[in-house]
Parts: structure tokens; C-alpha cells; sequence
């Protein structure tokens, strides 16, 4: 794995410049961020990915001021890897992943403890494109022996679901090659200059490649039949996981961060996509324009969890799809009430 981990102060800085950034990008979009009392807990969450729509809720809630609101101040990293985030995680620079639930049965099987504490995706929203010049030629993972995949990095969920898919079909993942694209432009680069054929991303993205006809689709996780036909059930995605020792020790936080993202899921149902944009920094729909961006939150907005209960049947998807291919999952026991907890959701006070 390529791990990138950041040190103590290296971390805080970054999480300052972030932040500081970001509400600069997005004071003229809503200046109703808010400021937390400086005695009210601090807490740096490293997501994986910010501009990506499936993690909208974490910079969301900043522009609608739930964080302030709640009580808590949070320090946003991006980090464009879901599989770096958990192990900065892991070496104690941050307290906790926006990245997704799955992450926490890989620790387990691993002999790490970590759990999710809100659920905010309830299916990956994720898309495999190929190349447009590849059409007719790769008609299914099926066709993916011998090509080069583009996933996130190493680690990351986009591996997992690259293999699994692959394993799924009878291909072998070591008779192919992914390569760590990140996503946005440097995603649709890596398509344009033939690095690879096909490659697992996320909106923006999506709409930007298929617009000027770089890519076609060839699986759609972003509707609950798509994600059903291609990993067999309900996968949820996106969530705030934590390591269980800071979770079991820091409640009254946790509780309150937890009311921030559920008040936010709540918001999103409640909002078209053109207010959720407005509310949204404009770096963050730059690259494929506004008009662009609010269509593909208007196409899937069904894909956020709208209560941020963890999906009754989503934790065993997970496993079965991890289990497929992860040798280091394959074959364990993993006690799947341990990488998730509903006990911050089910008390969440709604924010107004």
C-alpha cells in the first residue's frame, strides 16, 4: 500500500490550510458557517475525497453551520485515498475517515477496531467507465484480464469493489493491473492518454467524462438496482468511522458530530440540487461546471441515507463482497455488530 502518513503538526497544518481554503472558496456561497465556542472539543476528519458528491455531507454540514451549531469544532483533510485516510487514522493524526464503512470489517479481520458511526450512503453511487474507443471490446468485467484499471489508490474501496467485481466475473485480480488515478481530472487524464481502459469513480466526475465523450458506462452503482445487480445487495457506502477506543471514551463528541451529519442527511431530502450546489464551494463543481454538477445531484440523490441508521442488510453485502476476494477476510470471523453502532443516530437531536 501507498501509504502517505502525516505527522502531528504536518497533519494540523494541513487541516488549518484546508479548512481555510475551503472557507474562503465558500464564504460568498453561504457565510452561514458560524463559529464554535473555542472551549468546544476539536476533532480532524480526513475524508476521502471532499469534492467527490458521495462525501457532500462532510462540507456540507461546515456551509449550513451544523458544526458550529452542534457544539464542535472540526478540522477537514482532504485526502484523495480512502485507504491512506484509515491509516492516518490508525496512527492516531486524525480521530476519524470520512471514507466508507467497509474499511472497518478489513481492520477487523486485521485485529483493529474501529466502527461507523453514521451511516450517510446507502449504496456506493460509484460507476465503472471504460474507454468510448473500448466499446464493443470490454462488454463486461468479464473482458478485464489483462487491463489496466483505474481505482483511487491502493486500498481504497474503488480496489475493493474492482476486485470483487473481477472475481465476480472469473477474472482472476492478478491477471490485471489498477493503478491509483485519484479522481476528477486527473481520472479523466488518465483516460485520455489510454493509461487505462476502464476505471471506478464517482460524480463529478462521471458526467464530466461522458460529456465530451471520453467514456461510456459499463456498471452503474449509483441507483439501488444497480448496486444490486452488481454486488448483490444493499452496500453501504459512506460514513464517519472512528477507532472504538476514541469512540467509547468521547461520547458526548461523537453525539455531537452525529447530530451534525444527521441533521445534514435530513437537509439534503429536503433540498433540490440546485440548493445544495449554491450552498456547495464553487471548486467543487468547477471542473464540470455548476449546470452539470446539480443535474447529477438532482439524478442521485437517492443514494444518500436519509436517516443515517446503518441498513439492516448492508453489513453482510459487505462482508460477502469482501470476503470474495480480501484473503485477508476470506475465511474469518468477523462480528459484524462491532464495525458499526446506531446508538449515536437513534439519540441525534435534530439542528435547525
Amino acid at each position: 500500500m501507498n501509504t502517505k502518513r502525516i505527522g502531528a503538526l504536518g497533519a494540523a497544518l494541513l487541516a488549518m490550510s484546508t479548512m481555510a481554503a475551503c472557507a474562503n472558496n465558500a464564504s460568498g456561497a453561504t457565510g452561514a458557517a458560524g463559529s464554535v465556542d473555542a472551549n468546544a472539543p476539536t476533532v480532524t476528519i480526513m475524508v476521502g475525497g471532499m469534492s467527490k458528491q458521495i462525501y457532500l455531507p462532510f462540507m456540507l454540514a461546515k456551509q449550513l453551520g451544523y458544526y458550529a451549531k452542534a457544539g464542535v469544532n472540526v478540522n477537514l483533510v482532504d485526502e484523495p485515498a480512502g485507504g491512506d485516510a484509515t491509516q492516518n487514522m490508525l496512527a492516531g493524526q486524525v480521530q476519524g475517515v470520512g471514507g466508507f464503512y467497509d474499511h472497518n470489517i478489513a481492520l477487523q479481520a486485521q485485529g483493529k477496531s474501529s466502527e461507523a458511526v453514521v451511516s450517510m450512503l446507502q449504496i456506493p453511487g460509484e460507476v465503472e467507465l471504460c474507454r468510448s474507443d473500448l466499446k464493443g471490446t470490454i462488454k463486461s468485467p468479464a473482458d478485464f484480464k489483462g487491463q489496466s484499471l483505474g481505482i483511487t489508490d491502493t486500498g481504497s474501496s474503488t480496489d475493493f469493489l474492482t476486485q470483487y467485481l473481477s472475481k465476480k466475473s472469473g477474472v482472476d485480480p492478478t491477471q490485471e493491473t489498477r493503478r491509483g488515478v485519484g479522481a476528477g481530472q486527473t481520472f479523466i487524464a488518465a483516460m485520455k492518454q489510454k493509461t487505462i481502459a476502464c476505471g471506478m469513480t464517482t460524480e463529478p466526475t462521471v458526467s464530466k467524462a461522458l460529456s465530451d465523450g471520453t467514456a461510456f458506462i459499463l456498471l452503474d452503482m449509483r441507483t439501488a438496482a444497480g448496486s444490486k445487480a452488481a454486488l448483490g445487495g444493499t452496500y453501504p457506502a459512506t460514513s464517519l468511522y472512528m477507532p472504538t477506543d476514541w469512540v467509547n471514551s468521547n461520547k458526548a463528541t461523537v453525539q455531537k458530530l452525529v447530530n451534525a451529519y444527521v441533521s445534514t442527511l435530513t437537509w439534503i431530502q429536503q433540498h433540490s440540487g440546485a440548493e445544495i450546489a449554491d450552498k456547495m464551494p464553487a471548486d467543487y463543481y468547477k471542473g464540470v461546471g455548476k449546470a452539470a454538477y446539480v443535474a447529477a445531484l438532482d439524478s442521485e440523490k437517492g443514494i444518500f441515507n436519509a436517516t443515517g441508521l446503518m441498513p439492516a442488510d448492508g453489513p453482510q453485502t459487505c462482508l460477502a463482497v469482501l470476503g470474495e476476494f480480501n484473503p485477508k477476510v476470506k475465511g474469518k470471523s468477523i462480528d459484524l455488530a462491532k464495525t458499526f453502532t446506531n446508538e449515536f443516530v437513534q439519540a441525534a437531536t435534530p439542528l435547525t
